[in-house]
């Protein structure tokens, strides 16, 4: 077992890039994870888990030994070294470096005829993507796709914000005009949260193949989006605003879908 107690360490000089870039991520292939919670889940969403970093200072043996078997090389640190790496004030002792899967459309499978997927077109805020996510495994949904992402799904902060829900969804991204064409091939509805033609989205029948596509608050979705739906919807506002975190949106469109199938 390595010992590392410096900052300045050459691989622990890595493994800061790969928290901090998304283009190192990218290029190894690889990203970190932070918490026994997130990699029990990680392991438990099939990731792969090359390397694991402890600092005793903050976790005891008994608990680490629960994560070792799955990892190829445990290193333990230094608490400066720990430091340096983690990214949450409140930290656990231990960080994983993991294999990031392709998350391809072509990888998403489904196990019923009548799949409920829950899409969101260019999400920027890591802290809505991590909500957006945990709002999917609420609902057990069967697929949550990123269209036209803006930050890479490994940022440490939508790991943090999903509380590890991004390794217990079957998640994908692509283009939207790659989705939409996946939806189509697939005869999955699609169902898109806009103002424009919209009907009131509890009026609409969610039993089927249903895609359930949420844009940001700033633009909405895309126009290619709303000419494509199956049918456009909205959720009536009372107050004086007219639209909602994206967030609350999707949980009360997933959950009315969730609802109509008897939350099967």
């Amino acid at each position: 077992m390595k010992d590392i107690t410096s900052t300045q360490n050459s691989y622990i000089k890595q493994l800061v890039q790969l928290k901090d870039k998304s283009r190192d991520r990218k290029k190894s292939g690889t990203f970190l994870i932070e918490g026994q919670r997130e990699i029990s889940l990680a392991l438990k969403g099939q990731y792969t888990i090359d390397t694991l970093l402890y600092c005793n200072d903050y976790i005891d043996n008994i608990q680490i030994e629960t994560l070792t078997s799955a990892a190829t090389e445990i290193i333990q640190v230094s608490k400066d070294v720990y430091q340096k790496l983690a990214y949450r004030d409140t930290t656990e002792g231990v960080i994983a470096i993991a294999q990031s899967k392709t998350l391809d459309l072509s990888d998403l499978t489904f196990d019923k005829p009548n799949p409920l997927i829950l899409i969101a077109e260019a999400p920027e805020k890591p802290g809505n993507i991590g909500a957006l996510l945990r709002t999917a495994d609420a609902a057990n949904v069967d697929a949550f796709i990123i269209a036209n992402p803006k930050t890479d799904l490994y940022n440490p902060n939508i790991i943090r914000s999903s509380v590890g829900c991004v390794f217990t969804n079957q998640v994908a991204s692509g283009s939207t005009d790659d989705i939409i064409s996946f939806l189509k091939s697939k005869n999955i509805n699609i169902f898109c949260a806009a103002l424009q033609a919209s009907k009131p989205y509890h009026t609409q029948d969610y039993t089927t193949a249903t895609a359930l596509v949420v844009g940001t608050e700033a633009t909405g979705l895309s126009e290619a989006w709303r000419n494509q739906a199956t049918q456009n919807i909205i959720i009536p506002m009372q107050g004086e605003i007219d639209s909602m975190n994206v967030s609350v949106a999707a949980g009360i469109l997933v959950f009315e879908a969730k609802r109509q199938r008897q939350f099967a």
